[in-house]
Order: structure tokens, then C-alpha cells, then sequence
């Protein structure tokens, strides 16, 4: 299905999410981020659904980041549209089911902020990432935030500043991506990815993942009692009882996802 310059696909419990404008270098327009945030939170939802996986049409570009074009509308409505981006991004780690990036081309701007906001990332071996705002007069404001849990302080500074580029090997070495593959080899190594998640217990994942989120940005002390508390919320699930006794039994557990 297409709307809004966005393209979904459901296979083998995976939901692809392709957006569809490479003419405009698949640019993060205000319909763009609607949709987007909308099919998230609709497989959120939906049983059939068990892993995310975002990209970008073509092989040039994953997304340049925000459209400019839309650099002149109204101070109010751009407002709100840049608050729907930080939205977008916050959606994808709300979100119970996990998510993959599939970088097809360079991931600019924004379009880095997404696949920062993703929780794995896979690309192609031939692309580039990077903050090229600074030379058109703008900075990358709500990026910095998950460039800042990303990487150290020198480093995002350094990134946001200039505005470099990285090469994929470089994005890999410094955290920003899990995995960089030879292009003909990207689609079948973000599958198999995204099947090794949706062979997880969705139980378990959903719990993980927000304990996950939530501790990252308290203090330690805290951090461990919360986690403590998550734990003894993890036992008390069905697949974590399936899991021990599958494990006992040596044999594949038989997940219900509660």
C-alpha cells in the first residue's frame, strides 16, 4: 500500500516501511512523518506484526532529513511540524515492536535522526551519514539528542559542527550502525535480522526495550533498582516459564508472547 509518499509491505511478520520520494532525495515532509507515525502506531497494535523495518526508495538516498521546501511556511506550523518529527522519532522507541533501519543510501540529517532513533541499524556498505545543516545556516537540533546518547560529547561536537560525512565502516566503528554490508547483500541481511527478532518472545521484547529506554538516562543507583523491579516483572511472564522449561527440556520454545 502507498500513501503520503510512503509504502508498507507485511511479510513473514515483518512490516516494511519504505518512504517513497526519491525524486525530493525521500525528504521527511510533513505527510511523510504522519504516515510514518501512524503505521507505527498501528503495528503496534496489530498481533501480525512482530518486527519494523524502515528505509528509503532507490539506492542513492535513505532520507536527506527534513524537506526544505517548506523552510517558508508559517512560524506556527513549522513549529508543529518539527515537534511531529521529534514525535515520529520518540513513536519508534515507544513502540513494542522492534525496529530495523535499512540503510539504502546516505542518511542525512533528519534522515540520520531516524536511523539513530531505530533500535538496529544495517547498511549498505557504500553510503554516508552525517549533520550537513550547519551549511545551510541550521543546526540539528532534535538529532543532537540521539547523536548525544550515540557518541561521546568530543565527538557529536565535532559531527554537528562541521558537518562531516561519515563512510558506513567509519558510522559501524563509532556505534552509529550495527552492521555495513556489500549493497547486493543489504536486503537479505536486514531480513534475517528482523526474522531472528520476530523468532523472540514479543513478551519479552516489549519488556526488555523499555526497561532498556528508561534506564539509559538515570542515574546508576536508580537505574539498578528499576531494573530490579523489571526483572522480577520478567519472571512472572508466561514465555519466561516456557523459556526455562524449553531450555530444560532441550527443546525450541513455544512462544505465546505473554
Amino acid at each position: 500500500m502507498e500513501d503520503a509518499g510512503v509504502q508498507r509491505r507485511l511479510e513473514a511478520g515483518v512490516l516494511l516501511l519504505t518512504i517513497n520520494r526519491p525524486q525530493q532525495r525521500n525528504a521527511l515532509s510533513a505527510a511523510v512523518v504522519q504516515q510514518l507515525q501512524r503505521w507505527i502506531s498501528e503495528a503496534d497494535a496489530d498481533p501480525a506484526v512482530r518486527a519494523l523495518v524502515i528505509t528509503g526508495a532507490g539506492d542513492r538516498v535513505f532520507s536527506a532529513g527534513g524537506d526544505l521546501s517548506s523552510i517558508g511556511e508559517g512560524a506556527v506550523a513549522a513549529h508543529d511540524g518539527r515537534r511531529a518529527y521529534g514525535s515520529l522519532l520518540l513513536s519508534l522507541q515507544a513502540c513494542r515492536k522492534p525496529s530495523i533501519a535499512r540503510v539504502n543510501g546516505h542518511a542525512l540529517a533528519g534522515g540520520l535522526g531516524l536511523v539513530l532513533a531505530c533500535d538496529l541499524a544495517v547498511a549498505a556498505d557504500d553510503v554516508e551519514l552525517g549533520t550537513p545543516e550547519i551549511d545551510v545556516g541550521l543546526f540539528p537540533m532534535m538529532l543532537m539528542a540521539l547523536l548525544q546518547r550515540h557518541l561521546g560529547r568530543k565527538r557529536a561536537l565535532e559531527l554537528v559542527l562541521t558537518g562531516e560525512r561519515l563512510s558506513a565502516f567509519k558510522a559501524l566503528e563509532l556505534g552509529l550502525l550495527n552492521r555495513a554490508v556489500p549493497r547486493a547483500e543489504l536486503e537479505g541481511a536486514t531480513f534475517a535480522l528482523a526474522q531472528t527478532l520476530c523468532g523472540k518472545s514479543q513478551a519479552t521484547l516489549a519488556l526488555g526495550r523499555r526497561a532498556f529506554y528508561t534506564a539509559e538516562d538515570l542515574p546508576l543507583a536508580q537505574a539498578l533498582e528499576y531494573l530490579a523491579a523489571q526483572l522480577s516483572l520478567n519472571v512472572t511472564l508466561e514465555d519466561a516459564a516456557e523459556g526455562v522449561t524449553a531450555f530444560l527440556e532441550k527443546r525450541k520454545p513455544q512462544w505465546r508472547d505473554r
